[in-house]
């Protein structure tokens, strides 16, 4: 389904800050934008930044609550944490590699953005666990 795009809103406390992170930190490109909300292109998904007074707090863990891209090349994983790495983003989790040896093996990382948004980027050894290997009940580290 070529033709179909993700689409994620999410909410921020500061548009400055959100860009910086998103931006300048993560690679986006910035779309729309006015005094509320910007409209950001993630790996050509798009996320929606939307200002709100509410405050905004910690979750305690990575569940149940997180977001993020699959990366169907090893490279671009890799790519995408170095330039982490380099913008000083931070690590909610530092790279891993989970159920390492089984259809299930993949690297993963987790960044927080400064309004407490968890965001999860793997890449996975063999692809047919991205929605297969059904017959395997794990799903996450809990």
């Amino acid at each position: 389904m070529d033709s179909v795009l993700f689409h994620l809103a999410f909410p921020v406390g500061n548009l400055a800050q959100t860009k910086a992170f998103y931006v300048r930190g993560l690679g986006c490109t910035a779309g729309r934008e006015n005094a509320q909300s910007i409209i950001l292109n993630l790996y050509g998904h798009q996320l929606v930044a939307h200002l709100t007074e509410e405050p905004l707090t910690p979750q305690k863990g990575i569940y149940p609550r997180h977001f993020g891209l699959v990366f169907m090349q090893e490279s671009d994983w890799e790519a995408l944490l170095a330039r982490s790495q380099q913008q000083g983003l931070m690590f909610y989790q530092q790279p891993k590699h989970r159920f390492r040896d089984s259809l299930l093996e993949h690297r993963t990382f987790f960044l927080q953005d400064p309004f407490h948004n968890l965001m999860e980027f793997k890449y996975y050894v063999h692809p047919s666990a991205i929605f297969g290997e059904a017959q395997l009940a794990r799903i996450g580290d809990r």
